[in-house]
């Protein structure tokens, strides 16, 4: 007869174990968990040798909990709320400042992190935690401990009330200079849109609301090209992967004017048809900052939101002068 176990397990894999089954995706939880995904597969594989069952059911294009998987996560996650909410109540109690954060991956690589130098400057008392998931999270819903503010991107119709609008969308086409003086010495020439047929472009692979407006599909279809086919496609999954394929000289990207015009200014990439009126096109999105409106506003959290706001006035002011230049 089998001898049961009676080891405590590891939080690493139990917070694995929580984080894949609430994406139902190895890859997004291990985003969230700042974490390889094969270091997320390593500790579910662990957590099952320790069970001696499997937890998940991995398919080619899905993943399901076991029976077993769906027991142990209704008895870790409310454990996991508790020991999140007493090192939140512990950390107060010794006087640190913390800040908890919701954005997307995209958003947090191009635009928020870059920054958070700049506020941990100012206000260098102040934690910063970023947790990046495609979810919405409103700080008004649930625990508003666990998130004091997002970043998020959606439809004016969709944002909460008290949503304050960063920034509108625009799209333009930006590469890498070297891609483009290529084009000069006698490469493909990349300056009309039409030439694009000539060149690899990136597209995000990912079936979200938005894809409708950030593909190429659609911005082509702004330009009379509706049928324009590259050279090649690249598919990635975000947009950042986008833009650091582009910085690589690996191909076009349809970029998003408000994440990449700190590395346009800087001429890390460029804009192949500037130079041509309409080649920006906006979509119906936009930027927002979401923060809890019922009860009291911490201190730190006001002082986040108020730097976010200020940061996001100076992209709109960047927006503005390449459109106007």
């Amino acid at each position: 007869m089998s001898r049961v176990r009676r080891s405590p397990l590891s939080v690493g894999p139990v917070r694995a174990l929580e984080a894949v089954a609430r994406h139902l995706n190895f890859r997004v939880a291990a985003e969230e968990l700042h974490l390889t995904q094969s270091a997320v597969s390593r500790q579910i594989k662990s957590l099952e040798d320790e069970l001696g069952a499997p937890l998940f059911v991995r398919g080619t294009r899905h993943v399901e909990l076991t029976a077993d998987g769906a027991t142990l996560l209704r008895a870790v996650s409310p454990w996991l709320d508790r020991l999140d909410a007493a090192v939140r109540q512990i950390r107060q109690a010794r006087g640190r400042r913390a800040v908890s954060v919701s954005t997307f991956a995209s958003f947090a690589t191009l635009w928020l992190i870059p920054r958070l130098i700049e506020f941990q400057k100012i206000h260098p008392d102040i934690d910063i935690r970023v947790s990046a998931s495609d979810a919405f999270v409103d700080p008004d819903a649930g625990d508003a401990a666990e998130t004091d503010a997002a970043l998020r991107y959606c439809l004016p119709a969709q944002a909460p009330p008290g949503a304050l609008r960063l920034f509108d969308e625009l799209l333009t086409p930006a590469a890498s200079p070297w891609l483009l003086e290529r084009s000069r010495g006698g490469g493909p020439s990349l300056r009309e849109p039409a030439d694009l047929a000539r060149h690899t472009l990136m597209e995000e692979d990912a079936a979200k609301p938005s894809s409708e407006f950030i593909s190429w599909a659609y911005w082509l279809g702004t330009q009379g090209l509706p049928g324009l086919q590259p050279a090649r496609w690249l598919y990635f999954n975000y947009t950042h992967q986008q833009v650091q394929a582009a910085l690589a000289g690996q191909g076009v990207a349809l970029a998003r004017l408000a994440l990449a015009v700190e590395a346009l200014d800087r001429g890390e990439l460029v804009e192949p048809f500037r130079h041509l009126h309409g080649t920006r096109v906006a979509t119906p999105y936009a930027y927002w900052l979401v923060s809890a409106t019922s009860g009291p506003v911490r201190s730190e959290v006001r002082q986040f939101c108020d730097w976010v706001a200020a940061e996001a006035a100076q992209t709109r002011r960047a927006i503005e002068a390449r459109i106007a230049g």
